[in-house]
């Protein structure tokens, strides 16, 4: 028996809800495990500059954060000494936001605890806990593909 079309949306949108509810979750539970001793806003803007350096404009797109408090958030940052802030050489008009060593190893180790904390838990409940990350990885990456296709 096929399900009518209004019936298969209604058991997505249903579905949508409990996997945001899931996801809002565990992000404020890893980010508990993290410990990174900041707020959130500020270990998001560390995460958006973990692959590379990035302009204001990119960093609130990457976020969600308003640029003006992307600009707080970089000076705050800065006097911790775990970002820094150049010109970009080839629009020197643009500045660019980059990782310092203390900022990558702030996220390195809090990213260890995350994920031992993971770990943790799923080792008592799940067979293969590598497996299951990677699974629930790779569902996220095609969720978000199907959102924003230009996102890789």
């Amino acid at each position: 028996m096929h399900l009518s079309p209004a019936s298969d949306e209604q058991r997505i949108e249903d579905a949508a809800r409990g996997l945001l509810r899931g996801i809002g979750r565990l992000s404020q539970a890893l980010f508990r495990a993290g410990e990174f001793g900041l707020p959130r806003s500020h270990t998001a803007i560390l995460d958006a500059l973990d692959p590379r350096p990035r302009r204001v404009t990119e960093i609130a797109a990457y976020t969600g954060i308003a640029q003006p408090r992307v600009t707080v958030v970089l000076q705050e940052l800065e006097e911790r000494g775990l970002i820094e802030r150049e010109r970009c050489v080839k629009d020197r008009r643009v500045v660019e936001a980059s990782l310092t060593p203390a900022g990558t190893e702030l996220m390195e180790r809090a990213r260890q605890r995350m994920a031992s904390a993971l770990l943790e838990g799923l080792g008592t409940n799940v067979d293969d806990p590598e497996r299951a990350v990677g699974l629930a990885r790779d569902a996220v990456s095609t969720l978000l593909h199907a959102v924003e296709p230009e996102v890789s």
